[in-house]
């Protein structure tokens, strides 16, 4: 029974109110318990859901593990080829540095072997040209006013602190000529001569009353070697057919040191 039905029925007993609020009342239950069992269903699903979640997060964290790791393994892999590449290319360095040294040393001996070679060589030449020469300075140097009486192949001296070889030295009684004899005559050839001819009577003090002059000769001369000699007041002396001669003119007067 309802409020309204109770309005309009006439009397309303204390037992009808009783009996409206126990239906009230039953009905309320009813929704409290479907409000409780609506909850705990909520509730059932949250916990599901949280379970879910759990479960994809535990397996995000476990892919981005397993990535990680991957990765890591990978960048160890990666620098394990590398120093393994750096250390090859050390070795195939060092390896080619040793050919390197192997093949200067090489080199250098075959060098020195060849230098040796051409020094010997080029002292035997010398030699031959002295050979040529000595025979003929004392005619080449009579026929210029000079009357030779000595010649001295090789003449050495050493004394203080200057060493001194003259491959020819032809002397007469006040006069000296230092002979330089190449088998191929160069300008430096001729500038080292000079200096030598500046240090003579400090190297041979027992001519320094003597005057003092230059000649070279060579079997080759560098072109222009013998102007620059003629100029430098030197005698210049170079094959001639079967012979040898002084190729300076009859003007020329020679440098006295």
């Amino acid at each position: 029974m309802s409020i309204d039905e109770l309005k309009m029925s006439e009397p309303v007993t204390l037992e009808d109110i009783y009996k409206l609020f126990e239906k009230t009342n039953e009905k309320f239950e009813q929704s409290r318990q479907e409000y409780d069992r609506r909850l705990a269903e909520y509730a059932k699903e949250t916990q599901l859901r949280e379970i879910e979640t759990d479960r994809r997060l535990a397996e995000i964290a476990a892919e981005t593990q397993r990535r990680e790791a991957e990765a890591a393994k990978e960048a160890q892999r990666r620098e394990a080829e590398a120093a393994a590449e750096a250390q090859l290319r050390e070795a195939e360095a060092q390896l080619r540095t040793a050919e390197l040294e192997r093949s200067l040393a090489e080199l250098r001996r075959t060098s020195d072997n060849a230098m040796r070679a051409v020094e010997g060589l080029t002292t035997c030449w010398g030699r031959f040209v002295e050979e040529l020469v000595e025979p003929a300075v004392i005619q080449l140097f009579r026929s210029r006013g000079i009357d030779v009486k000595e010649t001295y192949s090789r003449a050495r001296v050493k004394r203080q602190g200057i060493a001194m070889e003259i491959d020819i030295l032809v002397v007469d009684d006040i006069e000296v000529v230092l002979v330089e004899c190449k088998s191929r005559l160069s300008k430096d050839d001729v500038d080292e001569f000079l200096e030598k001819l500046s240090q003579f009577k400090q190297a041979f003090p027992h001519y320094k009353n003597f005057q003092a002059y230059g000649a070279v000769a060579g079997i080759e001369i560098d072109e222009g070697v013998d102007r620059y000699s003629y100029k430098k007041g030197l005698f210049v002396i170079k094959p001639s057919g079967e012979t040898i001669k002084i190729i300076n003119n009859s003007e020329f007067k020679p440098q006295i040191w």
